[in-house]
């Protein structure tokens, strides 16, 4: 009894009087309310004022329909793209040393610091008809500033380390343990990457997909310097709905609005889901305890004399490999 009421003291010194919860909870909700759901709210209701048919008719537009098709073609691009990079890079980072390791990060978070905006002035100046390699590129009629290349290499630059920073320290903080075990075992490289490496950060990889391909998809600092606004030809949707909000075209602009809108809150509902999943007890515990008796078998070979041909490292890579 004594012990109860002690704890129960003791909780209650160590928690907020119940005015003060609510009163963070209000405020909380209430800058959301004011900041995030009332403009997200806003757009669907100025993309409806006019009328289904209206809004309908604004998306079936063909220069709506080239700006989708060109959004959807830079990520299906620099999604994959970033992908192979990101994996490739949290790989080496975080299970190798190598000179110029420190350097490698920083330039990962070079776009985290950088304008997107300087960052499309950088390929202008880079491919542009008065850039470094303006001339050699004329000359051989290629065109990468005011034209797809461009965008998709603009879209590039401002996504890539989503992918490699949401792998960097999950794999830092898994270690090599198990990398190990499986080289003890006799896996190859890839069969490690694939087999071990690769399974334990899926989530982690799932999660920075989705930011890298939400970004993609709304990005406009960088696109709207290289693309020229060329309309139906180099708009992505944030530039179409830039000039139709210009023109005063207010249904069409926030009827493609919504699509990004929309497209946010399905990135926010699949991240919930990765974070739930993700959260969740890991399934190839078993997996982990099984490499780590197969490499303390391995290590105590004295020991492994003494044990059958079933308890052996060998049939312990059978299994797992």
């Amino acid at each position: 009894m004594n012990l109860s009421s002690a704890t129960d003291r003791r909780s209650r010194s160590t928690t907020e009087p119940a005015w003060v919860r609510l009163t963070l909870t209000a405020l909380a909700l209430g800058y959301l309310a004011v900041f995030l759901l009332t403009p997200l709210v806003s757009v669907f209701y100025e993309a409806l004022t006019k009328g289904f048919e209206l809004y309908l008719a604004a998306l079936v537009e063909p220069e709506a329909v080239e700006a989708v098709k060109l959004t959807l073609l830079t990520t299906v691009i620099a999604v994959p793209l970033n992908l192979v990079f990101g994996v490739a890079a949290a790989w080496a980072i975080a299970k190798f040393e190598f000179p110029g390791k420190q350097v490698l990060i920083t330039l990962i978070d070079l776009p985290f610091s950088v304008s997107p905006v300087v960052a499309g002035l950088i390929y202008v100046l880079l491919f542009g008809a008065q850039g470094w390699l303006g001339p050699w590129l004329a000359a051989h009629d290629v065109k990468i500033i005011f034209a797809v290349p461009g965008i998709v290499l603009a879209t590039v630059f401002v996504t890539f380390p989503f992918v490699a920073r949401e792998l960097i320290p999950l794999m830092q903080a898994q270690g090599t343990d198990e990398e190990q075990a499986a080289r003890v075992l006799g896996a190859s490289g890839w069969q490690t990457f694939w087999r071990v490496t690769l399974p334990n950060v899926k989530w982690g990889l799932l999660y920075g997909v989705i930011l890298c391909t939400a970004r993609a998809m709304g990005e406009f600092g960088a696109v709207s310097v290289v693309s020229g606004h060329i309309r139906g030809e180099t708009n992505t949707i944030p530039l179409h709905v830039e000039i139709l909000y210009n023109e005063y075209n207010f249904v069409g602009a926030f009827a493609c609005a919504s699509l990004l809108a929309l497209t946010a809150l399905l990135t926010l509902g699949l991240k919930s889901l990765v974070e739930w999943r993700a959260s969740r007890p890991a399934a190839g515990r078993g997996h982990t305890e099984l490499l780590a008796r197969a490499a303390a078998e391995a290590k105590s070979p004295a020991q492994g004399k003494d044990k059958d041909d079933k308890g052996a490292p060998g049939h312990v890579l059978a299994e797992t490999y």
